[in-house]
């Protein structure tokens, strides 16, 4: 059984998805504060809710603690958010945002196309090669020249995802898609802030540049 944790401070919203989650199967887990989600991580969860807005931390910096104990999906629950808050968001590890008011058909829907994305992702294949650049998708790691090079969790999605299918030119709709297992109701324009943060860990450490832009086009992965 998949395990929930709802992080936010408003008990109402975190009462409402307990019950709507667990009626539909899950093991859910609530916490309205920090100190109370860095202490429900022991259950090890398969995804959590995170509201961005809180009294005591803000979602941001305690996603960032998060990462630095379980990889699972992240999903923030904002009610305003801007480009920049995005970013920020993607740059301390989460995967997704939920702008409230939100229906629970839409929440629910996010929730499993995160977490069926997580299942498909361990029947892919074990080691991928790209000229010297070694991607093992069992340990979620990129080699070079036995080197690891550090990628967050959906940056090392969407190298795999490009070099499965190199060649292919895919647009940053489409890469959305695949790689966040959404049809609808996220914002693709966070792949570009995901290409250029690869980009530029794969050419500080290789020299070399291996996803080509194809102008009006999209990415491709140059085998």
């Amino acid at each position: 059984m998949e395990k929930l944790l709802i992080v936010d401070d408003e008990k109402m919203l975190t009462e409402l998805l307990f019950e709507h989650f667990t009626m539909i199967g899950y093991t859910t887990y609530v916490a309205n504060d920090a100190a109370e989600a860095l202490s429900q991580l022991k259950e090890k969860p398969n995804l959590i809710l995170l509201d961005v807005n809180m009294p005591d931390m803000d979602g941001i910096t305690l996603c960032r603690h998060i990462r630095e104990h379980v990889n699972c999906p992240i999903l923030f629950l904002t009610a305003n958010v801007t480009e920049q808050d995005k970013v920020m968001g993607l740059n301390a590890g989460g995967d997704d945002y939920i702008t409230k008011p939100f229906s629970l058909t839409e929440l629910t829907a996010r929730v499993e196309a995160h977490l069926r994305r997580e299942q498909r992702n361990k029947t892919m294949p074990t080691v991928l090669f790209s000229q010297e650049l070694v991607v093992n998708l069992t340990e979620r790691k990129v080699l070079f020249h036995q080197k690891e090079i550090k990628f967050s969790k959906k940056e090392f999605d969407v190298i795999a995802f490009l070099l499965i299918h190199a060649n292919q030119v895919f647009e940053k709709e489409t890469i959305y898609e695949r790689v966040w297992g959404l049809e609808s109701g996220g914002d693709s324009n966070v792949i570009k802030e995901h290409i250029r943060k690869i980009r530029s860990k794969l050419l500080e450490v290789t020299g070399k540049d291996y996803i080509e832009t194809i102008w009006g086009m999209g990415y491709k992965w140059k085998k």
